[in-house]
């Protein structure tokens, strides 16, 4: 990182600092500030919902098809989220998010509106799920407690690398905050601190985590966390030819020293992030 670029804290202090005295202009401050509250009120529902149902193995959810069209609308609920995460990441995507806010407002906005839509896809994931009502395992005593530091360890990691990437980018607060402030969002540089100077994806490999350390196993869980790890080694391909086409030689020499999600056992050659 270059001594000038802002640290994570500073750059995420300074855009709330600003919105506590945005310029003059009702109507642009009430749109930011309500799709604010609407993004993050659906973030939160979301990662509660998360948290929840991994932590009961998927058994306790609100979905209710019954017998076999159980299996397909299951199945649906985990297409949808990676199909359309991928698709809005794409220009036609960019358009599609475009029709989501006001005209005048839409390209500043895009953060927040990809962040509402990532999160309905969530909480419907988790919250409409229908259990098979078929448990194998259960975590009890001693072993509840083990399980269950691995799993708040994940969402911690989880936690630390989206910081480590920009808050404000993952949670949508970017967009509207931007918006109120009446400026042009300035994305964060490419991650290379924190988690990212060990593996290049911590993000997925920390959702993959998370999967994999609940304390109640069934059916439901597994097959969840085999798709949802798939995705999670698949998909940031696609963002690394993103990143490769933006920041061209400096994401070559990155990716040559530091590892795609596994982290070296041996110690790497020290990456320098010069332009």
């Amino acid at each position: 990182m270059d001594q000038n670029t802002p640290s994570p804290f500073k750059r995420l202090l300074t855009l709330c600092l600003g919105v506590l005295r945005p310029p003059a202009g009702r109507k642009r401050i009430a749109v930011a500030f309500l799709y604010g509250v609407v993004c993050h009120a659906i973030f939160a529902a979301a990662v509660i919902a998360m948290i929840t149902a991994m932590f009961f193995g998927m058994s306790e959810s609100l979905g209710r098809v019954p017998g076999t069209w159980a299996i397909l609308a299951n199945a649906l609920l985990i297409l949808q989220f990676p199909l359309m995460h991928s698709l809005l990441l794409s220009a036609r995507g960019r358009r599609l998010l475009g029709y989501l806010a006001p005209a005048a407002y839409s390209g500043t906005l895009s953060t927040t509106t990809y962040a509402i839509v990532a999160s309905v896809q969530l909480l419907a994931l988790f919250a409409l799920w229908t259990p098979s009502g078929i448990v194998w395992w259960r975590a009890e005593g001693t072993a509840f407690y083990v399980v269950c530091t691995f799993y708040a360890s994940a969402w911690l990691l989880l936690i630390k690398a989206s910081y480590d990437a920009g808050a404000e980018v993952q949670s949508g607060a970017l967009g509207w905050m931007s918006l109120a402030q009446n400026i042009k969002p300035v994305f964060p540089d490419m991650p290379v601190t924190g988690l990212f100077r060990i593996i290049r994806q911590p993000i997925y490999v920390a959702f993959a985590l998370t999967l994999w350390t609940v304390p109640v196993w069934t059916p439901d869980q597994l097959a969840l966390a085999i798709s949802l790890t798939a995705y999670c080694l698949a998909a940031p391909v696609l963002k690394e030819r993103r990143f490769a086409q933006r920041y061209g030689e400096r994401f070559a020499r990155y990716q040559a020293t530091v590892p795609y999600a596994v982290p070296a056992l041996r110690k790497l050659p020290k990456h320098t992030d010069q332009p």
